[in-house]
Protein backbone atom coordinates (compact mmCIF):
# COMPACT_ATOMS: atom_id res chain seq x y z
CA UNK A 1 0.00 0.00 0.00
CA UNK A 2 1.31 3.30 -1.10
CA UNK A 3 2.08 5.95 2.29
CA UNK A 4 0.85 9.51 1.82
CA UNK A 5 2.74 11.91 2.34
CA UNK A 6 1.35 15.07 4.37
CA UNK A 7 2.02 18.05 2.41
CA UNK A 8 3.82 20.50 4.73
CA UNK A 9 5.34 24.25 3.82
CA UNK A 10 8.70 24.55 2.90
CA UNK A 11 10.95 25.41 5.21
CA UNK A 12 13.30 28.05 3.14
CA UNK A 13 12.41 29.91 0.43
CA UNK A 14 15.48 30.23 -2.14
CA UNK A 15 16.35 33.95 -3.35
CA UNK A 16 18.95 34.86 -5.98
CA UNK A 17 20.70 38.19 -4.40
CA UNK A 18 22.63 40.86 -7.17
CA UNK A 19 25.15 43.08 -5.23
CA UNK A 20 25.65 46.41 -6.47
CA UNK A 21 28.91 45.29 -8.04
CA UNK A 22 27.09 43.07 -10.93
CA UNK A 23 28.03 40.05 -8.71
CA UNK A 24 25.52 37.31 -8.20
CA UNK A 25 24.58 34.51 -5.62
CA UNK A 26 22.25 32.17 -6.43
CA UNK A 27 19.63 30.35 -3.98
CA UNK A 28 19.98 31.97 -0.66
CA UNK A 29 17.95 30.07 2.33
CA UNK A 30 15.63 32.44 4.46
CA UNK A 31 13.44 31.16 6.36
CA UNK A 32 9.57 30.99 4.84
CA UNK A 33 8.19 31.49 8.33
CA UNK A 34 9.92 35.41 7.89
CA UNK A 35 8.68 36.30 4.49
CA UNK A 36 5.25 35.94 3.23
CA UNK A 37 3.76 38.27 5.84
CA UNK A 38 2.21 41.92 5.18
CA UNK A 39 6.27 43.36 4.56
CA UNK A 40 6.37 40.40 1.50
CA UNK A 41 9.92 39.50 1.08
CA UNK A 42 11.15 42.21 2.20
CA UNK A 43 12.87 40.91 5.58
CA UNK A 44 14.92 38.34 3.45
CA UNK A 45 17.14 41.52 2.64
CA UNK A 46 17.77 41.95 6.42
CA UNK A 47 18.33 37.70 6.72
CA UNK A 48 20.55 37.68 3.78
CA UNK A 49 23.12 40.85 4.62
CA UNK A 50 23.29 39.17 8.01
CA UNK A 51 24.43 35.55 6.25
CA UNK A 52 26.90 38.22 4.16
CA UNK A 53 28.25 39.41 7.10
CA UNK A 54 29.09 36.03 9.07
CA UNK A 55 30.21 35.01 5.37
CA UNK A 56 33.05 37.80 5.46
CA UNK A 57 33.62 37.53 9.31
CA UNK A 58 34.87 33.79 8.73
CA UNK A 59 36.82 34.64 5.30
CA UNK A 60 38.17 37.74 5.40
CA UNK A 61 36.34 39.08 2.79
CA UNK A 62 33.50 41.70 2.57
CA UNK A 63 30.61 41.88 0.23
CA UNK A 64 29.17 44.74 -1.30
CA UNK A 65 25.84 46.54 -1.00
CA UNK A 66 23.07 44.09 -2.35
CA UNK A 67 21.35 46.00 -5.75
CA UNK A 68 18.54 43.22 -6.27
CA UNK A 69 16.61 40.28 -3.82
CA UNK A 70 14.38 38.42 -6.38
CA UNK A 71 12.78 35.20 -5.48
CA UNK A 72 15.20 31.95 -7.18
CA UNK A 73 12.91 31.49 -10.61
CA UNK A 74 10.73 34.61 -10.59
CA UNK A 75 11.74 37.17 -13.47
CA UNK A 76 13.62 39.90 -12.28
CA UNK A 77 11.70 43.80 -13.36
CA UNK A 78 14.30 45.55 -15.53
CA UNK A 79 15.02 48.85 -13.65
Amino acid sequence: MARNRSKTQAEFVLFDVVYEDGTRTSNRKVPSSAVGGLEGDEPARAIIEAQDAEIAERSGRNRGPIKLIVRAGAKAASK
